[in-house]
């Protein structure tokens, strides 16, 4: 659980600045949007699969790029 204590003379809107850095910090916000609707494992493994896929063709622009 985050705890953000508001300091004395510190105006609200800083304090939930921080709070709001803290959840990104944390990866609460990004886990709230992947449980937002369900999704079944096999989408779930086609969307690593695709992802990595992903990762992997970058990997392999980015050395061809450097190699030239």
């Amino acid at each position: 659980m985050i705890h953000v204590t508001v300091r004395e003379g510190e105006d609200v809107e800083q304090a939930i600045k921080r709070f709001r850095r803290k959840c990104e910090q944390e990866g609460i916000i990004k886990e709230i949007k992947n449980h937002r609707f369900y999704e079944k494992p096999s989408e779930r493994r086609r969307k690593a699969q695709s992802k990595a896929l992903r990762k992997l063709r970058k990997a392999m622009f980015m050395q061809q790029k450097k190699g030239s």
